[in-house]
């Protein structure tokens, strides 16, 4: 497949309240708040940090049931999904189809976002989100107004840059199909991982393959000039681990 001119945009975190991570996100890693409200059966924010990176932090709205209710009662808070911007999400969902993987949740209704999935049992244990998205109109009410941020502490300075999402694979051809080929990253080998990078995102995404491993996510990777403070396994809060390379 061609390059498809895609970007890594975000890592998104599912937890039951947002308010939860902020104290993690804001407090050690310094990031500040970008933007962020309910949209249908979610609620969704998002930190900026060192690099332009960003994370978001998205909890259930509404009545059981919804996408974000069946993920916490599966495996409780943790990384949800990444997202690539794309320039057209018709283009994408066909790409995706000639890639042999389905569409899961195709939605244009939106002149201002379209998106698309892929399921992370074809995903190499993750939610993959394809989304297409233009400005809204300068006199369009804003789409979060009456939203709270939820609050945290002061920033610490000076914010860490998120690095990337590192994976697991079980076979390289797997790795290069979904994460090469179908989304267009530019693949270098790094400390034994397949890394793979865009340049229109400060994201990565590094792959480790293991055919012994679960697939899915392994840990956020950072850098800061500063020692940040992070236990050694995962933090209860988020339900992910986070490294400092």
């Amino acid at each position: 497949m061609s390059s498809p001119g895609y970007a890594l945009d975000h890592i998104a975190l599912g937890l039951s309240r947002i308010g939860d991570g902020v104290p993690f996100l804001v407090g050690e890693l310094g990031g500040r708040f970008l933007d962020g409200g309910p949209s249908g059966n979610f609620t969704g924010g998002q930190w900026s940090f060192a690099d332009g990176e960003k994370l978001e932090l998205i909890e259930p709205l509404g009545a059981p049931g919804g996408f974000m209710h069946r993920f916490l009662a599966a495996r409780g808070p943790g990384i949800h999904h990444v997202t690539f911007k794309v320039p057209d999400i018709a283009a994408a969902a066909e790409r995706v189809r000639r890639g042999g993987f389905d569409v899961v949740g195709y939605n244009d209704d939106s002149p201002y976002w379209k998106e698309l999935f892929l399921h992370p049992k074809q995903a190499l244990g993750i939610v993959v989100q394809l989304a297409e998205e233009h400005p809204l109109p300068p006199d369009m009410p804003p789409w979060n107004a009456g939203w709270e941020v939820p609050q945290g502490p002061r920033p610490a300075e000076p914010p860490a840059r998120v690095v990337g999402l590192r994976l697991t694979a079980r076979s390289v051809d797997a790795a290069r199909r979904q994460w090469g080929e179908l989304v267009g990253g530019r693949e270098r080998a790094e400390r034994g991982l397949l890394v793979y990078e865009w340049p229109d995102s400060p994201l990565r995404l590094a792959v480790r393959v293991d055919s012994s491993r679960p697939e899915g996510p392994e840990a956020i990777e950072l850098r800061c000039s500063r020692r940040l403070a992070l236990p050694a396994g995962s933090i209860p809060e988020l339900g992910a681990r986070f490294e400092q390379l």
